[in-house]
């Protein structure tokens, strides 16, 4: 197998890594353990199916040069995704000693970096202490794997089951060492499109920095620290307020995280009046069925929360007014869209610009948040039935708080993760979003 050049998004996250802010994405999955062995043999079983799911094999090598044998010639100062020959399974799957708080242990364990000399996941299996559960974190670094390809490398270690086959890819004719004159006029309008679409997401991520008030609760000094917690809340709840008041979802449940929000900021004495903190939502542009290329297919919308509205209603229906807004620009365009720009950028650049671009992503969002698919079929490893998933998103430089979003036989689990420090009482933010779908319900009772 010969080298693959990392995509340019791919290598922005691998370069504004640093051993404060990783840039790992997580998913802390709680199984029911039907005997006082299943950690042990959920780790053998993990350690044995590794090394047949080829993605979790490659390494990510920083490169200077081109090398013979790729595809296509390197940029200068870019990276290449390749198969590890010294890879060994035990260096990324661990069991731990028994843990009475799952996700406690998680939080430590997201802290540390992913070591890049070899492929960057690993998966640590946290027995419970009393030997009813036991949870699986399996970390990814970004540069890896997006959400949805972290759920495919995921599931190939997991037991077998009957997941979509991928949507075969045309062939691509081979290229000669000059372009076909025929395509010119094509390739030119292309390259102007996306001049243009470059321009217009530059100039709107510029407009959205402007008259924003936030609060220092979402965006204070990074610490290296982390913490998490995990809400799950019944996916019926969500449809009946989805079914009253018209929208989606997701619109639902980026709703119950602005009201969370207004509800913590306001709990802790912060104040949520006029506070309107803008929220990335990032976009897959890989299709499901298109999971295993590689590389990150991303792009996003970026909103303001309605967090100063104390209306339950009234913050939904902005929500869904700004998602809608967002739907009919599509995600090309707008400020939420500048990883986009990361094709605009050499490789060099991305090496040596990663610090700068890492310290002004908190000039463009205040909070993530995002949803990561789930297949609806019931997971399982050495028999025992996957119950809870709460997917972790990576928490970038000047930001407290990531929220993930997972929907899970019957269920939705909100992922938290912040700056230990910054947030040292995540728990209180989880009980503000549980709360927040009760509000809700309340609000559409007639």
């Amino acid at each position: 197998m010969t080298p693959d050049p990392l995509a340019p998004l791919d290598l922005a996250f691998w370069n504004i890594e640093s051993a404060e802010h990783p840039m790992h994405l997580g998913a802390l999955g709680v199984f029911e353990a039907g005997s006082p062995t299943a950690a042990a043999h959920a780790t053998d079983l993990l350690a044995a199916r590794a090394p047949a799911v080829p993605g979790l094999r490659m390494r990510i090598r920083d490169t200077w040069q081109p090398e013979p044998g790729l595809r296509a010639p390197l940029s200068f100062g870019g990276a290449t995704r390749e198969p590890d020959p010294r890879f060994d399974p035990l260096d990324h799957v661990r069991l731990h000693a028994p843990t009475t708080d799952f996700h406690a242990r998680a939080g430590r364990l997201m802290e540390r970096p992913l070591e890049r000399g070899r492929p960057p996941w690993e998966a640590h299996v946290l027995p419970g202490a009393d030997g009813g559960a036991f949870a699986v974190l399996f970390k990814f670094h970004h540069a890896l794997a997006d959400g949805l390809r972290a759920l495919t490398l995921a599931a190939g270690v997991l037991d077998p089951m009957d997941l979509p086959a991928p949507r075969p890819r045309p062939a691509r004719p081979p290229r000669g060492l000059l372009p076909d004159v025929r395509t010119l006029p094509g390739r030119l309008r292309d390259a102007l499109s996306d001049v243009g679409r470059a321009l217009d997401i530059g100039a709107a991520a510029a407009l959205s920095t402007l008259d924003v008030r936030s609060s220092p609760a979402l965006t204070a000094e990074s610490s290296g620290t982390r913490r998490i917690a995990g809400v799950a809340v019944d996916l019926d709840d969500v449809h009946h307020v989805r079914k009253t008041t018209g929208g989606t979802v997701n619109d639902v449940l980026i709703a119950v995280v602005a009201g969370a929000l207004r509800r913590w900021l306001d709990e802790r004495g912060d104040g949520s009046e006029g506070v309107a903190p803008r929220a990335l939502i990032p976009v897959s542009k890989r299709r499901p069925r298109t999971a295993h290329p590689q590389g990150n297919r991303l792009s996003g919308y970026l909103m303001r929360l309605p967090v100063g509205d104390p209306d339950p209603l009234s913050r939904l229906g902005t929500v869904r007014a700004a998602m809608d807004r967002n739907k009919n620009a599509g995600p090309g365009r707008g400020a939420g869209a500048v990883a986009l720009l990361a094709d605009h950028v050499p490789a060099l650049g991305h090496r040596l610009g990663g610090p700068l671009v890492s310290g002004a992503a908190r000039l463009w969002f205040d909070i993530l948040v995002t949803s990561v698919p789930l297949p609806s079929l019931g997971l399982r490893l050495g028999g025992h039935p996957l119950t809870e998933v709460y997917p972790l998103a990576p928490l970038a430089r000047g930001h407290s708080l990531a929220v993930a979003v997972s929907t899970y036989r019957g269920q939705v689990h909100f992922g938290l993760l912040a700056d230990g420090k910054a947030v040292p009482d995540l728990d209180r933010f989880a009980l503000a979003v549980a709360d927040e779908v009760e509000t809700l319900l309340t609000a559409c009772r007639p």
